[in-house]
């Protein structure tokens, strides 16, 4: 399933081989939440060069449900989308819930934040439900809690995680889907420990890290993420949840880490802020109404080499929804170019020197004066 085909320092070059395609390591999956990629059709990620996106199994449940996506052949069918799909749990959705939300050792009954409607939540119908819509890979149900959190309520988390963990092997029934296993533990090294070497003893084909960008900051992030990428085996694909800035990404792969996700590059796109080689480009400000070059000169994507800045910053002032789509495309694409070069990289043990590079140009003065200002990420 997963092929380490070279290192270089802890950075890894990998190939993981799921049921709808390959997928090339370092890689980063756009977030299509509801089966989409907020603006983006399935040829447009694949024009950005899209390997694999993820939907989120508590948002399909909810709505369309279950039977609409089984009537629609699954989940590849229903959006249009022959490439793979890595599904998550709903775990993360289920637990910001908070006062929507009960949890015993058997699951977690929750309220919809759609209509308030009761549903329950196990390790068996989790698993059940990703491999019915025909996921890819599935993540095992977990518990996740928001940072800072007391050591009594982290050591509960992991204790149920590896508790539903076990259950979550014992329900698999499809081999098509990989099923992963997510080591919880916060922002104690002990906990983080103890909850990998529960999931190792289970024999996942593969592992991610949860509990993170969730109120910690960047450097309790990157150290934890890093001890826990030091103890999972080589030899199985590694997951860092949450995680899509350019920084963020260098920093994770440096540590060993394979596959990424997050909303930031879509995010950013429809509200205006764009992603470049030279760090981030807040659209809105006025010097770029008649600014007629790329949104990032380095770029090769259609929005680059098609539209300027000027219209790009007029589509969005007028609050048209063509801007949105163009930089949410970009800034896809720019992540996935990132990937590409840090595989090349890697292969040709240029890492370091890459790293360095690319963090010289994200801290470059004249970017930091341009993006100063910019909007919340939404």
């Amino acid at each position: 399933m997963f092929e380490l085909l070279s290192r270089d320092g802890d950075a890894r070059r990998g190939r993981l081989q799921l049921a709808h395609g390959v997928v090339e390591t370092p890689c980063f999956m756009p977030v299509g939440t509801a089966a989409t990629v907020k603006g983006l059709t399935p040829a447009e990620l694949v024009e950005a060069q899209s390997q694999i996106v993820l939907a989120n199994t508590y948002h399909l449940w909810l709505r369309p449900g279950l039977e609409t996506i089984e009537r629609a052949g699954g989940l590849h069918a229903f959006m249009a989308w022959e490439r793979p799909i890595l599904t998550d749990s709903g775990g993360f959705q289920v637990f910001s819930l908070e006062s929507r939300r009960e949890v015993d050792d058997d699951g977690v009954t929750f309220r919809s934040h759609l209509d308030g409607s009761v549903h329950r939540f196990t390790p068996e119908s989790v698993v059940a439900f990703q491999e019915a819509i025909g996921s890819d890979v599935a993540m095992v149900l977990d518990v996740c809690v928001k940072l800072p959190a007391t050591r009594e309520a982290i050591e509960e988390s992991v204790r149920l995680t590896t508790l539903w963990a076990r259950r979550s092997v014992a329900a698999r029934k499809a081999p098509a889907t990989a099923l992963f296993g997510i080591v919880q533990g916060g922002l104690d090294a002990a906990l983080r420990v103890r909850s990998a070497r529960d999931l190792m003893a289970l024999d996942f084909p593969g592992y991610a890290i949860g509990g993170l960008s969730v109120g910690e900051t960047r450097e309790e992030m990157y150290a934890i993420a890093s001890l826990t990428a030091s103890m999972l085996p080589q030899e199985k694909p590694r997951y860092l949840m949450g995680v899509g800035t350019v920084r963020d990404l260098l920093e994770s792969i440096d540590a060993g880490l394979d596959l990424f996700d997050c909303v930031y590059p879509t995010r950013c796109g429809r509200n205006g802020r764009a992603m470049t080689h030279d760090g981030e480009l807040n659209l809105f400000n006025a010097a770029f109404t008649r600014d007629f070059g790329p949104v990032d000169p380095r770029c090769d994507c259609n929005t680059c080499t098609t539209f300027t800045r000027a219209y790009l910053s007029h589509l969005f002032r007028s609050k048209e929804m063509l801007g949105p789509r163009l930089l949410s495309h970009h800034n896809v694409y720019l992540v996935n170019a990132l990937m590409r070069e840090a595989r090349a990289a890697i292969e040709a043990r240029e890492w370091n020197n890459f790293r360095k590079r690319r963090r010289a140009w994200l801290s470059h003065p004249s970017t930091l004066r341009q993006a100063q200002g910019g909007l919340s990420s939404g």
